[in-house]
């Protein structure tokens, strides 16, 4: 190809290394030599970070519990901050219980689901079948000659927790029960509840139906983030009436408490007395939500008041610190062979943690970035991480992302960035 005494100029090298940069095709022993560019991330996914377990993945467990949590009369018991998605204190979060009528919380979830994916609709009337009829507990007395709404169906199962109800939705968003309970299962599956398993959709007793307070928090953390429209229209009604006959929510704080908006009570005489609880308080932070759920209280009483209990432990002694806001920018960072050189970093999600109250000044901030960043770089990547300790101990790692598109520059600006990485 050349003849043999052919020496190629330095500055000829140098040309062809910027070329061979620019236009990504450097030879292996270069290639290992080069720079690495940031390696891309997938978006970050809201689904990851829904139900509870301290995440994203800080250790706050151990923090948290320098507060000692209450003694309750329960069996089973979890508070969950859903601000910043901890769990600030649970006794036997995971032991299975018989879940009674809070199982209506996963037959709302997919009753919504639905209605959102447009297989039912909420002013479509349906007919009680025999079977819903006959299914005895607690009922919003439909009538088998009188077609019912939906709508009137999900204040039934959710305001007087009518089991007639909730076997008729069953019915009509998946054809028959057990195609249903299917559903149920499988939607238990894919969010990972370990401790659960459905044999029906309203909770009545079976000895293969079971969940625990964790897995039920996740359930009901679905339902107010995924479906917050239908929360906000169901859980906080306070009493309904159908067939002329008027029942209250059986969630009495909604009565006491006006920061109480949902959700659910359940009793069997296996399952004991079970209620999960929700409010949302204005703090000076900003509003901030709280979940609780006992599981085998021995009275009505001790459910309600154990749930009041849990909630004001857990505004009284905690703080959420909001560290992140989503879509604002933390960070410009520079940009590599990029159409702009620079590039705004954050989160996609607002990132909030608890910590015990007046600890909130020992928070500190430590960012680790992926450098050098190379366009393209696409919404959501992650480029980075942000970590977060508490008086020198770590407490939370989040993901830093790209807040906004960077594509590749031109192939002249591809070439400088490129010359200028390689003597970097």
């Amino acid at each position: 190809m050349f003849p043999s005494d052919f020496r190629p100029s330095r500055r000829l090298v140098a040309g062809a290394l910027v070329l061979s940069f620019a236009c990504g095709t450097l030879p292996a022993a270069w290639a290992a030599a080069a720079p690495a560019p940031a390696a891309a991330s997938a978006p970050a996914s809201a689904a990851s970070a829904t139900g509870p377990g301290n995440l994203p993945n800080g250790p706050t467990a151990a923090l948290l519990q320098t507060v000692t949590p209450p003694n309750l009369d329960a069996r089973s018991w979890l508070v969950l901050d859903l601000t910043s998605n901890q769990i600030l204190a649970q006794h036997d979060a995971h032991q299975v219980e018989a879940p009674a009528s809070l199982t209506k919380l996963m037959t709302a979830y997919l009753t919504f689901k639905a209605i959102k994916d447009g297989t039912i609709k909420r002013d479509q009337m349906v007919h009680e079948s025999v079977k819903a009829w006959r299914t005895g507990g607690s009922r919003m007395f439909i009538d088998p000659r009188v077609p019912v709404s939906v709508d009137d169906l999900l204040m039934g199962m959710i305001v007087q927790s009518g089991n007639d109800a909730a076997m008729t939705l069953a019915q009509t968003v998946a054809g028959s029960e057990a195609t249903f309970v299917s559903m149920m299962n499988s939607q238990a599956q894919q969010w990972g509840l370990q401790d659960t398993h459905f044999m029906d959709p309203t909770g009545l007793p079976d000895p293969g139906h079971h969940s625990s307070a964790h897995d039920l928090a996740v359930i009901a953390t679905h339902i107010i983030r995924d479906f917050p429209q239908d929360f906000a229209r169901y859980f906080k009604v306070k009493e309904f009436t159908y067939n002329h006959i008027t029942q209250p929510n059986r969630v009495s704080l909604l009565f006491t408490d006006p920061s109480v908006d949902g959700m659910k009570t359940g009793y069997t005489e296996h399952a004991g007395y079970c209620m999960i609880t929700t409010a949302l308080r204005k703090t000076p932070t900003g509003p901030r939500r709280v979940l609780t759920v006992v599981m085998g209280t021995p009275t009505e009483h001790a459910r309600v008041a154990e749930s009041a209990v849990l909630l004001n432990w857990a505004y009284q002694n905690f703080d959420d610190v909001h560290l992140l806001q989503s879509g604002k920018a933390l960070v410009q960072a520079p940009v590599w062979k990029g159409a702009t050189s620079t590039v705004a970093l954050g989160s996609l999600q607002d990132v909030v943690v608890t910590v015990p109250r007046g600890d909130a000044s020992r928070i500190q901030t430590t960012m680790q970035r992926n450098d050098p960043l190379v366009a393209p770089l696409a919404v959501g990547q992650r480029v980075g991480t942000l970590n977060v300790t508490l008086a020198g101990k770590p407490i939370g790692s989040y993901p830093l992302q790209v807040l906004a598109p960077v594509r590749q520059a031109g192939f002249f600006k591809r070439m400088w960035d490129a010359m200028r990485l390689a003597i970097k």
